[in-house]
């Protein structure tokens, strides 16, 4: 008989726990740290019965088991490191486009109404035909012109078309 009673309370403890509410079950004393969460400080040079004895985990003897050892960005373990093998001055990119550079002032000079590349080499404006030509802004265009170039600066694109004029853009 003392039994049943003894399972009878355990029974009524439950119902009750059962009834609170998930909000009323969690607060800060019943908060615990999750297991893993505190790890035990790494003991060394205590002997061999540490696991962390004689070298202290540090390897063997050198620059790399000293106190305060410093290898810098770009160490290459003694041999020349790749920043001092490079050259310092400069640099030249294989992608760069180069032009030959006319400004509109220097159109001014020519009568003709149609210019091209041939004739930008006759009036010594550009010193060869076969390279990219480029035309700036700088200086005034008074007269309509029809122009042949291989780029051509967005202000110096409208002075030219204010004054009448029309740009050909010839692709290399």
């Amino acid at each position: 008989m003392k039994t049943n009673k003894i399972k009878t309370k355990r029974n009524s403890k439950a119902s009750t726990r059962d009834k609170v509410s998930p909000e009323e079950r969690i607060a800060l004393n019943t908060l615990k740290v999750p297991r893993g969460a505190h790890k035990r400080k790494k003991i060394l040079g205590r002997g061999p019965g540490s696991g962390h004895g004689k070298t202290s985990t540090r390897g063997s003897k050198g620059q790399t088991s000293r106190s305060g050892k410093h290898k810098y960005l770009g160490f290459e373990g003694g041999q020349m490191p790749l920043i001092r093998r490079i050259a310092k001055r400069g640099f030249t990119s294989r992608a760069k486009i180069e032009y030959q550079l006319v400004h509109l002032r220097d159109l001014t000079r020519i009568k003709e109404e149609t210019i091209s590349l041939d004739l930008l080499k006759e009036k010594g404006l550009i010193k060869d035909k076969s390279k990219l030509v480029k035309i700036l802004s700088d200086g005034e265009i008074k007269n309509p012109i029809s122009i042949q170039a291989h780029a051509v600066s967005k202000k110096a694109f409208d002075k030219i078309k204010n004054a009448g004029g029309k740009v050909e853009l010839i692709n290399k």
